[in-house]
């Protein structure tokens, strides 16, 4: 199972999502959603950093299933399609986290 191509990133990004998660990232510039919005106000901040852990815990948990159902193996290093597969079970259930997260805040900024 090491051998998963996107393995490490996304144990990597499912453990800092937990602080964003538990809401203990106050808010800053290096870390967590930064938009102009939840850098403004704490009222933004914490929530949308929660729905954003949450997004992201659930995308690289999405590719740690792949993992397990189609995982690829040393006989496949120069499979391009498996490795593709691959690619698209953590790019693209991470995108779509971070474009939901970013609507939940213009949706929370407004309302």
């Amino acid at each position: 199972m090491t051998i998963q191509p996107f393995l490490i990133p996304a144990v990597l990004i499912l453990l800092f999502s937990i602080p964003l998660v538990l809401g203990v990232v106050p808010r800053n510039r290096f870390c967590g959603i930064r938009t102009c919005r939840t850098l403004f106000d704490d009222n933004i901040w914490y929530p949308a950093n929660r729905f954003g852990g949450w997004a992201l815990i659930l995308s690289c948990l999405f590719y740690l299933l792949l993992t397990v159902l189609a995982p690829y193996n040393k006989d496949q290093l120069a499979n391009f399609s498996i490795w593709s597969v691959h690619f698209g079970g953590f790019l693209i259930p991470l995108t779509t986290g971070i474009i939901i997260t970013l609507l939940y805040v213009r949706k929370i900024s407004v309302g």
